[in-house]
């Protein structure tokens, strides 16, 4: 199951947030080797300051967040734009109201090998599937992030293959891309089937509820 936070709401679920950028600090630091600020073991950054949308996947007993992702409109502050701008052709930007960023998606390593007969974890095609829905939901076409080459790859096994708009660079200890991926009823369809989900895995409010501090 999928939580929404918005960055405005942080303080109103603590424990999941704090475990969020546990999760963070463990993939793209200790993991990808990434050069992203840990402090007190959390991975946090400047994007976290204004107001992104946090979708957070959870095991069914709600003890454990089993993965996070990032959502930021490409018409204001993103990661690609500011952080990343050498990986795009010189002078290209992708900005647009129909075209969302996502970044800092991360799964815990401990669960994501995939349920017998499927392509994807259920966390990874939880958070993929909740990308969409909330995409659906808000008008959007596409789905932009900076992608390394495992994740592609994942995309791919999920129907979901990425269109890469630039050339494949060194970031850390990963060759990354910047990929574009379609917002659309038959990419909610392929994630779902590949991943073995059925039905919105989106939280309810009663769901919600139980997860503020």
């Amino acid at each position: 199951m999928i939580i929404l936070i918005n960055g405005s709401e942080i303080d109103r679920f603590p424990r999941l947030v704090n475990s969020m950028f546990k999760l963070r600090a463990n993939i793209f630091h200790e993991r990808l080797g990434w050069d992203v600020t840990v402090k007190d073991g959390l991975e946090i950054d400047q994007f976290d300051e204004i107001n992104p949308l946090y979708l957070v996947a959870v095991d069914p007993t709600g003890t454990q967040v089993r993965g996070t992702v990032r959502l930021l409109p490409t018409t204001g502050p993103n990661m690609l734009r500011d952080v990343f701008p050498m990986l795009m052709p010189k002078d290209e930007v992708i900005e647009s109201a129909t075209i969302w960023e996502c970044s800092r998606f991360a799964v815990d390593p401990a669960i994501e090998t995939p349920m017998e007969g499927h392509f994807v974890s259920e966390a990874t095609g939880e958070l993929m599937a909740a990308v969409i829905e909330v995409g659906l939901m808000a008008g959007l076409t596409e789905v932009m992030g900076v992608f390394d080459a495992r994740f592609i790859r994942i995309l791919r096994a999920a129907g979901t293959p990425p269109l890469l708009v630039s050339k494949p660079q060194k970031i850390g200890v990963c060759m990354t891309s910047v990929g574009l991926f379609e917002v659309s009823e038959k990419s909610l369809q392929n994630i779902q089937k590949a991943c073995g989900l059925k039905g919105s895995v989106l939280e309810t409010e009663s769901l919600r509820r139980n997860f503020a501090a």
